[in-house]
């Protein structure tokens, strides 16, 4: 299976992977018509469409290509249904696409209703899991956030992420920011500098990586937390996620 990515709107990536024999599962279609142009391009045939979350520019593009394509399955939320899901799907459950099961994982804190899928190594994270970041506490409490993180940093580190939008410069240049003596976001921080000034895609990116440089999964260093403690008085991971996030927003 192969994975290819369709920029859409502003910022956004739009997964599609297909298999040898032409077939394709589309993940968060914000818009049609690149994912269409793609299609005719490459003869691909849809067959699912898998949904993150209902905000519109992961589910734009949804009624255009069930208009196309009446057969193809959406995958999605409870908070998808108005959105074009035909097929609802929470934590625990696999969806069946390409000869592959994705496991449905529950990550509320960007929406309430937030899902993931995984099938190793590929994990669609939407707007949950950014490289270097997090995604924005619209409906979700930092809380929420924090233990939707926890199960996704369980995953094995070989897992590949995929997330919504390429938003890796800006989370590592708060991340230098914060820690600008460590080594590892320094150094990642300069590759993905290049990559974006020749205007390269920075994913999919390692869950090993991202341990490395991804303030959000390393509330438990020391050193984050000690430098951290020096602007205030917080121990538990929570809280450190908390003070991130909120850090994070009036960067």
């Amino acid at each position: 299976m192969d994975i290819t990515s369709i920029p859409a709107l502003q910022d956004n990536y739009i997964w599609v992977l297909h298999n040898e024999a032409g077939k394709c599962v589309i993940v968060d279609p914000g818009e049609a018509a690149p994912v269409l142009a793609a299609i005719d391009q490459n003869g691909w045939q849809p067959e699912a469409i898998l949904l993150t979350h209902h905000h519109h520019d992961h589910v734009g593009g949804v009624k255009e290509l069930r208009q196309r394509y009446p057969e193809i399955v959406v995958y999605g939320p409870a908070e998808t249904q108005d959105k074009g899901a035909s097929v609802i799907v929470k934590e625990g459950e696999k969806v069946p696409v390409l000869g592959r099961e994705f496991s449905v994982i529950a990550t509320p804190g960007h929406t309430l209703g937030h899902i993931c899928f995984f099938s190793f190594p590929y994990l669609f994270s939407g707007d949950t899991l950014f490289s270097g970041g997090c995604g924005r506490l619209f409906e979700g409490t930092p809380t929420q956030m924090y233990q939707s993180f926890e199960k996704l940093n369980a995953l094995p580190k070989d897992t590949l992420i995929y997330c919504g939008h390429e938003y890796t410069l800006s989370n590592l240049k708060f991340a230098s920011a914060i820690l600008p003596e460590d080594e590892a976001i320094s150094h990642y921080y300069r590759k993905v500098k290049e990559l974006r000034a020749k205007n390269q895609i920075t994913l999919p990116v390692s869950l090993k990586k991202e341990r490395q440089i991804n303030l959000f999964l390393r509330t438990h260093d020391t050193v984050l937390i000690d430098k951290i403690n020096t602007e205030t008085s917080l121990q538990h991971p929570e809280q450190i996620f908390a003070w991130l996030r909120a850090k994070k927003d009036n960067f």
